[in-house]
């Protein structure tokens, strides 16, 4: 687990075997089949690993239904699971494969169908949402949570244009914060291979991003200008606050 190797002191070793002594006693509830343990497991992992699923994928209904895949595949598997990775390296890995396989699938055959739903249809999915909550503050103004979802939609955008294998590592590294070991071991390539895809991967979708990055700014900018002279004006109507804004 990233907690174990990055213990330094000895209370941070004590932590991190607290949390491996709490695990082993999760996963052993797990394989004797106890539902309150179950019920745990998905309410811990569901969301994060549909958000990787879908990433990956980008269909909401395909990613439904290999999160579900995934999990059938963890509660059948779990008798299997002896702890030689973390719980969460052991099951982002079957999503990872999982999602893989049902990716080759859809080139060879989904992806020759027309789809009916509407774009706004993936815009709807509870990960975007979560993705939308987890990206603007609250506290932002109506224009500047308009700019964050445009860009954030548009880096989603291009980081679906991505190739594999560099696209997953990207998810796992700077969207699932993962350590480099934790990626190692989901995708079961050596560290030097998760380094080098991770640079690939972050200058392709750079070199993605940089048109779009100079002509937002821009038009971003621009639209800022337009509403401080808004609200300049708006504010010189009162004395007070005229002084404020000036």
């Amino acid at each position: 687990m990233r907690v174990m190797a990055g213990a330094t002191t000895v209370g941070d070793l004590a932590g991190a075997i607290g949390v491996r002594t709490q695990e082993a006693a999760i996963v052993a509830e797990l394989k004797a089949g106890s539902e309150e343990a179950y019920a745990w497991l998905i309410g811990e992992f569901h969301q994060p690993i549909y958000s990787l699923v879908y990433r990956m994928m980008t269909d909401p209904a395909d990613a439904a239904d290999t999160t579900q895949e995934v999990f059938l595949k963890v509660f059948r598997g779990m008798k299997h699971f002896h702890g030689g990775s973390s719980l969460k390296t052991w099951i982002y890995r079957i999503a990872v494969h999982e999602a893989s396989n049902r990716r080759r699938w859809w080139f060879r055959h989904k992806s020759k169908e027309t789809s009916i739903e509407p774009p706004e249809a993936f815009t709807e999915s509870g990960v975007a949402s979560a993705i939308k909550d987890s990206l603007v503050d609250g506290a932002d103004s109506p224009f500047d949570r308009v700019a964050h979802e445009e860009v954030r939609a548009r880096v989603e955008e291009e980081l679906r244009k991505v190739s594999e294998p560099y696209r997953t590592t990207l998810i796992l590294r700077d969207l699932e914060e993962m350590s480099y070991e934790e990626i190692a071991e989901v995708t079961q390539v050596s560290l030097g291979t998760v380094k080098s895809r991770l640079t690939r991967g972050r200058q392709a979708l750079r070199q993605r991003l940089t048109a779009y990055v100079q002509e937002a700014g821009l038009e971003l900018g621009r639209r800022a200008g337009e509403r401080k002279v808004e609200s300049d004006s708006r504010v010189s109507c009162t004395g007070r606050e005229f002084e404020v804004a000036s």
